[in-house]
């Protein structure tokens, strides 16, 4: 199907400065990334249409892994096939991977000094703030009904009081939408999209190029795994960053906050890689960084690598680092370039989109979670742990309270909710104020 008279091919190379611009300046969340990439690919360059994007965009929300990520690797497909996806994925994470590579090397040298510790301790309370805001954000887009409220407060239950797996409430919660939706549509609120018809030619479905693409996908992802299994052991920190990242890569349906509550549990509880206070650290560095938010794993599989490698601590961050990085994107450009011919036609399907609609609600829920874990986190030295039959949590011991941190954790929700502050200058207020208060202790 031909291109509209008003929309421009670019070629290759100008493809790749611009696909440059925009990993340099992906700040602000997938929120502020998805519509940076509108305003430079549809309203200036005018490289695809308004529903060429939103048919991307709806796409990329069905997948697990980044959506921005993965609209930047799915647009440059569009543009220029394997070449422009592979060159737009990858450029959209190496500004951000690089910056986060030194600021974890920064933070795991450094970080004791006064001033550096300053600066950690502030930009925990913007990160409380931005989690707080991302489950009222999100609450209010998929929250529509009854029932995906009560879907909604039983995965914070499940994964909060009864330690049920992530994977499994995505899973849980996607069978029950497909169920509902089909006697009870109007409880799932969700309906198909419609067919745009002037986007660009698909490349049809085929058996062939789907074995192709898995298997070589399959070595990129599986091979440095089971090269590792066989060198160091199942038990070394490599392999195991190797596996549990390889699996986050294929249940991260709902962004990276959503998958970030279960992460954090497991590498602070199970692993034993870092503390509570780390992972809020690497979220705030993560947070301050272009791309990804989703980045904040490669913080994770630095600090596990500087630690427990047995290598040179800085050798052995790096290869963490970059080893949680991959098996966490290999696949993101497997879902597009394996999925598009027969997504793009199931996204039509209203059944599958009451699925979406039931994953997006449970969602909710578990970034809730993250919300009170982080808070309690972030606001108090002690906790104590309570049960109630199968139920179990953790409450916070009241005369532990940090007072400065309330304070600052208050100030910054204030800025986000009252005065709408943005993402820049609350981490960096709340970072200087972080200083100010470590100084004059």
């Amino acid at each position: 199907m031909d291109q509209k008279t008003d929309m421009s091919h670019p070629g290759f190379g100008e493809a790749l400065r611009v696909w440059a611009k925009i990993g340099l300046l992906s700040f602000g969340g997938p929120a502020g990334q998805i519509a940076m990439m509108h305003r430079v690919l549809v309203d200036e360059k005018k490289w695809v249409s308004e529903p060429q994007f939103l048919h991307a965009l709806n796409f990329c929300m069905l997948l697990p892994g980044p959506e921005a990520q993965q609209l930047a690797t799915y647009v440059g497909w569009l543009l220029h096939r394997a070449k422009g996806g592979v060159a737009a994925g990858l450029l959209f994470i190496l500004p951000g991977l690089t910056v986060i590579l030194g600021l974890s090397t920064v933070y795991m040298l450094w970080r004791a000094v006064p001033v550096v510790e300053g600066l950690f301790f502030g930009l925990q309370a913007a990160v409380l703030a931005i989690v707080i805001e991302a489950v009222q954000r999100i609450a209010r887009r998929a929250i529509k009904t009854r029932f995906l409220l009560g879907l909604s407060a039983a995965a914070f239950v499940g994964i909060y009081m009864l330690q049920i797996p992530f994977p499994l409430i995505v899973l849980g919660a996607g069978l029950t939408g497909w169920l509902v939706g089909r006697s009870r549509p109007d409880w799932v609120a969700a309906t198909a999209a419609k067919d745009d018809r002037d986007v660009l030619p698909s490349v049809p479905p085929s058996w062939r190029r789907s074995l192709l693409l898995l298997g070589i996908f399959g070595l990129l992802w599986f091979g440095p795994l089971l090269w590792l299994q066989a060198g160091l052991g199942g038990d070394h920190v490599f392999s195991r960053i190797a596996v549990f990242f390889s699996e986050m890569a294929v249940v991260t349906f709902g962004g990276a906050y959503a998958v970030l509550a279960y992460v954090a549990q497991q590498a602070v509880s199970t692993y034993g890689w870092l503390s509570a206070d780390e992972m809020l650290h690497g979220l705030g560095l993560a947070e301050t960084t272009p791309g990804p938010l989703i980045l904040v794993l490669t913080f994770v599989g630095f600090v596990a690598g500087f630690r427990d490698s047995g290598l040179d601590p800085l050798a052995g961050g790096l290869l963490g680092g970059l080893l949680a990085t991959w098996v966490t994107f290999v696949p993101c450009f497997l879902w597009i370039f394996l999925g598009a011919p027969y997504v793009e036609r199931a996204r039509h399907v209203r059944a599958f989109a009451h699925g979406l609609a039931a994953i997006t609600a449970a969602v909710v829920g578990v970034i809730l979670n993250l919300a009170i874990w982080f808070g309690l986190h972030v606001l108090f030295r002690q906790m104590q742990a309570v049960s109630l039959g199968p139920l179990h949590w953790d409450l916070p011991v009241v005369s532990s309270l940090d007072p400065a941190m309330a304070l600052l954790a208050a100030a910054a929700i204030l800025a986000v909710f009252r005065f709408h502050l943005g993402l820049g200058w609350l981490l960096g207020g709340a970072a200087l104020a972080g200083v100010a208060m470590r100084m004059a202790l």
